[in-house]
């Protein structure tokens, strides 16, 4: 099995959209209503500068993504991220998901940034177990706080620390220039090896 990890292109974006809709239409794992177009993807790839997103491919074809994104926009925020990682259900248990994370990780603490929190509906045994697995450790949680498919749902957040805190931090790297360091395909090797380790 060929594996290859990298970063997220324009034309990868159909795929993602792909893995992405199911989980929209059919779960609360995500409180989206309606999948995003094919735009909408465009413009969020294009405007997160600051925020990777990596896609897994096996054998040629797309089986998962992971991202980073703002907890929120305030300028004292801009050091914590928001993560979340995607896997075809057809390449699930497969190591996709934790390679991803891996990478992903490696990534956002070489850029500089200092917590990754990940945001679960629960009830899910299954996210929260593999979370733990990764290192989260849960921060709190909101009762009832999305109506989704007719149902009030819970979400708790989850926080993983990439890094010690700095006492004076200097702003995370861009993502282009993060992809001009040795540490990016050192990460990104990192993680294939996860996925190859796995199978």
């Amino acid at each position: 099995m060929a594996v290859r990890l990298r970063a997220v292109t324009e034309s990868d974006l159909p795929a993602i959209r792909a893995i992405y809709a199911p989980f929209v239409e059919e779960t609360a794992i995500t409180f989206a209503y309606d999948p995003p177009s094919i735009d909408d993807l465009r413009t969020k790839l294009q405007t997160k500068t600051h925020h990777p997103w990596l896609v897994c491919e096996l054998d040629g074809d797309i089986a998962g993504y992971a991202y980073a994104g703002p907890v929120r926009e305030r300028d004292a925020y801009q050091w914590a991220v928001e993560v979340s990682v995607y896997v075809d259900p057809d390449f699930q248990r497969r190591g996709v998901a934790r390679g991803l994370y891996t990478a992903l990780f490696e990534i956002l603490e070489q850029q500089g940034y200092v917590t990754a929190y990940a945001v679960i509906t629960t009830p899910n045994p299954a996210s929260i177990a593999f979370h733990e697995s990764m290192g989260f450790e849960r921060v709190g949680g909101f009762d009832a706080v999305g109506y989704k498919h007719g149902t009030w749902h819970d979400v708790e957040w989850w926080a993983f620390d990439l890094r010690t805190r700095p006492e004076d931090p200097e702003p995370p790297l861009s993502v282009s220039d993060a992809q001009t360091r040795a540490w990016w395909d050192a990460a990104l090797e990192a993680g294939t090896l996860v996925i190859e380790n796995a199978s």
